[in-house]
């Protein structure tokens, strides 16, 4: 039996999405790290063999280490092409996957770092809301201008879910917020209202992304 892939990450955090294509694909996977959501995410599992101290770390079942969520969401995709989570190379919407991976991965998730402690990248307590929110609108821009850009079917590429689709939903979460988000990228805020009830995926948000009382605002 494949030993299965273990995600180093918790609830509510960036691996979220990896941990929901694995349940896609039907490949097992344990996770380690916190079992209750927190507005940072806390692995010294994850500290210690990812040296910026970040989620998701998805540990292959030959040993290796991966980090990045895009990147291991797209390996994930093209190594088990039966899930169908990606369209394949040499598909003709395999640019404009490639396109909004890496648009969400650096323009919206990458944020993640400052929004989650200002004082990161300012010495004065005074400025952080006003870099938090500062953040929040370049997050509404980007996603904005990616909802302008698309032609979306069902799903963001058509009419078939791939991983694109399980990170927009989950980033699309964070600030600022899905209210927000539904305003600003109406097209993508229906996609990603269809994958918060995708019957395959239920038990799985309810685990590790809970739709708690007010969680859109």
């Amino acid at each position: 039996m494949t030993s299965p892939y273990t995600v180093y990450g918790a609830p509510g955090s960036g691996s979220v999405p990896v941990e929901a294509a694995l349940t896609l694909i039907g490949a097992p996977y344990e996770v380690v790290g916190e079992d209750v959501v927190r507005p940072v995410a806390c692995n010294p599992a994850a500290n210690a063999i990812n040296p910026l101290h970040q989620v998701p770390v998805l540990a292959l079942p030959t040993g290796e280490v991966m980090t990045e969520s895009a990147a291991i969401l797209i390996y994930l995709a093209d190594h088990y092409p039966h899930a169908r989570l990606a369209p394949a190379v040499g598909d003709p919407k395999r640019p404009a996957f490639l396109r909004w991976m890496t648009y969400v991965s650096t323009a919206i998730y990458g944020l993640a770092w400052v929004r989650a402690d200002p004082m990161r990248l300012v010495a004065d307590a005074a400025q952080a809301p006003v870099i938090q929110r500062r953040i929040a609108d370049r997050r509404a821009n980007c996603w904005r201008h990616m909802d302008s850009q698309i032609e979306p079917g069902t799903f963001v590429l058509g009419d078939e879910l791939t991983v694109l689709d399980l990170y927009v939903t989950t980033v699309s979460r964070w600030s600022p917020r899905r209210s927000r988000f539904y305003c600003e990228a109406p097209r993508l805020g229906a996609i990603a209202r269809r994958v918060d009830g995708d019957p395959r995926l239920i038990n799985f948000w309810n685990v590790r992304f809970p739709f708690a009382e007010g969680w859109e605002d």
